[in-house]
């Protein structure tokens, strides 16, 4: 069957979005029951220690308060550390709310306020007593880093540094050019907008709806009923709406637990929304110190390359990400040695955050190949050329494509890179210093298990549906564009059902694979669709399609026509009239080819130019131009596609001049968990952003050529600033965020 891309492929507006900007969008908070009930965390006020007594009486005698739950009361759920583990869980003990008196990290959960007004749950929350057993918080990396250890469990999903190839060490000291530097990132919150919250609807007999911040339904419900000894058929997850969650909705929060704690022990629905401040109580993009050394010739190719990492954890779990792998692959360099640690500190455990550890990885290697570019001598852009890897050299594979060489040329043309002076503090505007800089990005291409399901009725109405999530990136309309095309529809008879686990199953929106995997599931599904419906026609008597074959017909304006001559066509509701049913439906998986992952490695690419102008005076620095040249295979929705990069841009502009998250190591405590304190970029920080997508076929990758665009656009983009800045002003900041007083001190 051939299927004409009228729809994917081209820029098309979300489908979700009058919902979104009219208010008719529910979010997880937004959920009502008759019966709902109120819960309030009471955080704790140490960070280390244990709690020796806590007094609830004021609370409780509240008129209108319920119940406070505390570890002293608190309903029994599972034993075993296994039943708390969700999809994405690292190795060690899951944190487990209300668990007992000790205190493992600042803002613990220590008790939950139930009543039947938030507001009265916010005053009763206000008036519990806790008294604590106080130690000295450990939550200082640089101090623990001579008690770094290479975890002994690896995490699931996270490949580990691949093994030494050559010898980095002798070649780096044989080498003519040696830099050795070491690079640091600070901690950094995901703050999406919607604050994370669980409604727990109890539908009686021990039975639940929830509605949970969560970037898969089907984590939340497998998490409940491992903990809560619950049947999955008990247990209904539905979020069709996330408001972003760069990770943090990856893994379900404390709020969940203790939400579904109250409701099964009060027998009555219960909300628990989070404070802005609570949210900078768990996951995190953890704090990582990095040492990287480049051996290279007078003419800057690579010779050795070493990358080293340390990076903080829990004290309960290993977190881990791929931080040092990027430095084996995007380089052709014969002798190269890896290595990832990790230190335990009194925090919450880290979790993932948009492409983690690759823009914590990539801000230290781009940041040492701009530096090897200044001593050799060399263009920066030229320096990348000369030791560009057209295999994978870490795993020994080809690439399944590879159009980074057309992404460095038309990001470099359309920013203007060969206009650049080579010299630091040369290019000038009134009292700014100007400076160009750039990066490489790079991240994996992934596709996952996934279910999805079509169902076609005679007036040509599609309704496509799969468990997964659209926390912001468009999946409700590009999974529509692919029906859309299947079945030759117009876009607006398709609708898209998301986030519920009474739903084909589908995997967390993560990782950049959404597409990928639920959206070769719609293809799959429509596939299907289209045989029975092709079927159908052909078994009509006087037939036009009486002989032909399913692969010599197209769908297209609501009919099945043959390519050859297209007058010869049975009409959607015709062909099912034929087939004596009402509707067309089919559920079909898709799964990730086992041979072509281990023959092929498969990423996305991009090449970041950035400008910035710096105040000599001040030392304020403005991002006034970014250019990101983008190579991600199949692109299906320009517009969607777009928006994705410049979100990803804001994001690495944040990383690099702004977003820190301070820990006091006295208190062992955030002290900016507020957005007033903690700066994010805003209007006024942005300027022109540029989006380019390179022509990129891959027939490997995925059914659909497609790699993924939610992580690409911030990788790199903060070392292109951190490189602008240095051209700008010659002098060299190695430590995010790149505040004004490390350009001044």
């Amino acid at each position: 069957m051939a299927t004409p891309s009228r729809y994917v492929g081209t820029a098309q507006s979300r489908q979700d979005g009058p919902a979104k900007v009219t208010g008719a969008a529910k979010y997880a908070a937004e959920f009502t029951a008759p019966d709902l009930a109120h819960g309030v965390v009471v955080s704790s006020a140490i960070a280390k220690g244990r709690i020796t007594a806590i007094d609830t009486k004021a609370a409780e005698a509240v008129p209108g308060v319920i119940k406070v739950l505390t570890h002293e009361n608190k309903p029994r759920t599972a034993w075993l550390d296994y039943n708390y583990r969700d999809q994405v869980a690292p190795p060690g003990s899951p944190f487990r709310a209300l668990n007992g008196p000790e205190i493992v990290y600042g803002g613990q959960p220590v008790a939950l306020v139930v009543a039947e007004s938030f507001e009265l749950a916010r005053y009763g929350a206000s008036l519990v007593r806790v008294t604590y057993e106080e130690e000295v918080p450990n939550t200082d990396l640089e101090k623990n880093r001579d008690a770094a250890y290479v975890p002994p469990k690896k995490r699931s999903g996270i490949k580990p540094p691949p093994d030494p190839r050559g010898d980095a060490a002798g070649a780096f000291d044989k080498a003519p050019i040696q830099l050795r530097q070491e690079y640091k990132q600070a901690i950094e919150h995901h703050n999406p907008m919607e604050p994370h919250a669980s409604t727990v609807v109890y539908e009686g007999d021990g039975k639940l709806t929830i509605h949970d911040k969560i970037q898969g339904v089907n984590n939340t419900q497998g998490y409940v009923c491992g903990v809560f000894n619950l049947k999955p058929d008990d247990v209904r997850v539905i979020t069709p709406y996330v408001g972003g969650g760069f990770g943090s909705g990856l893994r379900p929060q404390y709020q969940l637990y203790l939400a579904v704690a109250a409701a099964l022990d009060l027998k009555r629905s219960v909300r628990v929304v989070l404070t802005r401040d609570q949210m900078f109580t768990f996951g995190y993009r953890p704090e990582t110190l990095q040492t990287v050394a480049l051996g290279a010739d007078k003419d800057g190719r690579l010779q050795a390359l070493t990358h080293n990492a340390v990076a903080g954890t829990s004290t309960f779990e290993d977190y881990q990400e791929a931080v040092v792998n990027w430095s084996g692959l995007l380089y052709h360099c014969p002798n190269v040695t890896l290595d990832y640690k990790l230190a335990k500190i009194d925090t919450y455990t880290p979790s993932d955050m948009r492409a983690p550890g690759a823009v914590t990885g990539i801000f230290a290697l781009e940041s040492a190949m701009d530096e090897l570019a200044y001593a050799t001598g060399v263009d920066p852009l030229e320096l990348r050329l000369r030791n560009y890897a057209e295999r994978d050299e870490g795993e020994g594979k080809d690439f399944t494509s590879k159009a980074l060489r057309a992404a460095y040329e038309q990001g470099a043309a359309r920013f203007g890179w060969s206009k650049r002076k080579a010299e630091p503090r040369t290019m000038r505007d009134g009292r700014e210093l100007v400076g160009w800089g750039m990066a490489t990005g790079v991240w994996e291409a992934m596709m996952m298990p996934s279910s999805a399901s079509a169902t076609l009725t005679p007036d040509g109405t599609l309704e496509l549906a799969c468990s997964t999530a659209d926390l912001g990136t468009g999946t409700y309309t590009i999974l529509a564009q692919i029906g859309a095309d299947a079945l030759g529809l117009d876009l607006d008879k398709v609708t898209t059902r998301l986030g519920d686990t009474a739903l084909p199953e589908a995997p967390l929106a993560g990782g950049s694979w959404t597409a990928a995997s639920s959206g070769a599931a719609v293809q799959a599904a429509c596939r299907t669709v289209a045989e029975k419906l092709f079927g159908y026609a052909r078994g009509m008597a006087d037939s036009p399609l009486a002989n032909a074959d399913f692969a010599h017909v197209t769908f297209a304006d609501g009919a099945i026509r043959l390519q050859s001559d297209p007058s010869r066509k049975v009409g959607i509701a015709e062909a099912m009239r034929a087939g004596g049913v009402e509707t067309v439906e089919a559920t079909e998986k898709v799964k990730p080819s086992m041979l072509t992952n281990m023959r092929f490695s498969a990423y996305t690419h991009s090449a970041v130019f950035a400008e910035v102008k710096v105040d000599e005076e001040l030392g304020v620095v403005r991002v006034t131009r970014v250019v990101s040249a983008i190579a991600a295979g199949k692109i299906l929705n320009l517009k969607t596609a777009r928006s994705q990069i410049l979100g990803g841009v804001v994001m690495g502009i944040g990383a690099a001049l702004e977003e820190e998250s301070m820990l006091d190591h006295n208190l062992g405590r955030i002290m900016n968990h507020n957005l007033g304190e903690y700066h994010v970029p805003v209007n006024a920080d942005i300027h022109d952003i540029e989006v380019i997508f390179v022509d990129e076929h891959d027939d490997k990758v995925s059914p659909l050529g497609v790699k993924g665009l939610g992580e690409i656009g911030i990788v790199g983009a903060a070392a292109a600033v951190a490189n602008a800045v240095f051209h700008a002003t010659g002098k060299r900041v190695r430590e995010l965020p790149i505040t004004i007083d490390k350009i001044l001190g």
